[in-house]
């Protein structure tokens, strides 16, 4: 009778998945001037707070910074637990979370970005630095191109003694825009549904005929993930006819207009609250926290005599000896 082997298995390695990228424009946005990384960062933070700020650090630009995707693509700690660690990442004055408009006139959208510094800073420097990158976004006046002409204009005649080209057809100025511009993203978004669902496949000529129609939906601030979202969901069991199906729903789930932001005009740039997710000036907020959130977290014995001054003259220590202070009582 042959022996069996009842040693356990080896454990398996797995890697683990790519870290999700944020839509363009959205994401984690590393600030100048940090310390190069070291074995103690973050050293002075309590555990679960010190493990999502070197998980955070080691994120590339760009990485989705939503409370779901830290906690699906790190195995400790889930969604409440990371939203705690953030909030108090952001009053040691290691990250703000701001809202920035990207665009101009009536394709203005706001984009979610995530700041993030290894070294902490202050309220000051946070203020200074948010400023800036205001100034930054905002819209720069628009400048006369220098360079070759448009197409339309005739070029330059040739030189006399240059060897003459043989005759071709003309190329009118439409034909000539036409093929400097390439596909439109609602046409490359109404190309790219048969990969995403082979139930709503489209030729060339039916995106041809639908590219109006998704115009419309670029046109009032979506993207092209928002409207393949829209046309893919809820999907019957089959499609008999994807052109007219996709037509249809074009029409009747067309977006409405956005109306631009009411409560700060003609700001590019407004930090969120790092508790209660309110948005406003950059400098109102301290430790990352709106006026309510901040005197709540201070508790009901702070002299309000003192709230003024309650962020210039205190270090990143003392908000962290404050911030553990909170996270006892809760235990």
């Amino acid at each position: 009778m042959a022996a069996q082997n009842f040693s356990p298995a080896l454990p398996s390695y797995s890697r683990s998945a790519p870290y999700p990228k944020a839509s363009p424009g959205y994401g984690k946005r590393a600030v100048p001037g940090q310390c190069p990384p070291a074995a103690d960062d973050f050293a002075f933070l309590p555990e679960r707070e010190r493990y999502i700020a070197g998980y955070v650090d080691r994120l590339p630009d760009g990485a989705a910074m939503g409370i779901k995707s830290l906690a699906k693509c790190q195995p400790l700690y889930g969604q409440m637990a990371v939203g705690s660690a953030l909030r108090a990442l952001a009053v040691a004055g290691h990250l703000r979370q701001v809202r920035c408009a990207v665009g101009d006139g009536e394709s203005i959208r706001w984009v979610t970005r995530t700041f993030w510094s290894r070294t902490a800073r202050d309220n000051e420097w946070w203020t200074a630095f948010l400023a800036a990158e205001e100034s930054r976004c905002a819209p720069q006046p628009a400048v006369a191109p220098v360079g070759p002409p448009p197409p339309w204009v005739p070029a330059e005649p040739a030189a006399t003694d240059a060897v003459e080209a043989p005759p071709s057809a003309p190329v009118l100025p439409k034909q000539r825009a036409e093929e400097s511009q390439g596909p439109s993203p609602a046409y490359l978004a109404l190309a790219g549904l048969g990969r995403t669902d082979a139930r709503l496949a489209l030729s060339a000529a039916d995106c041809v005929a639908l590219e109006q129609l998704a115009a419309q939906w670029f046109a009032r601030g979506v993207d092209a993930d928002y409207l393949t979202r829209a046309l893919t969901a809820g999907l019957p069991e089959a499609v008999d006819s994807p052109v007219g199906f996709v037509r249809r729903r074009l029409r009747d789930k067309l977006p409405p207009h956005l109306p631009a932001a009411r409560d700060v005009p003609g700001r590019r740039l407004m930090v969120e609250c790092a508790d209660c997710g309110a948005f406003g000036k950059a400098e109102v907020f301290r430790d990352g926290l709106c006026g309510p959130c901040l005197r709540s977290a201070q508790g009901p014995a702070t002299d309000p005599a003192l709230e003024e001054d309650s962020g210039a003259g205190c270090d990143v220590r003392g908000h962290v000896r404050r911030l553990r202070e909170q996270l006892a009582m809760r235990r």
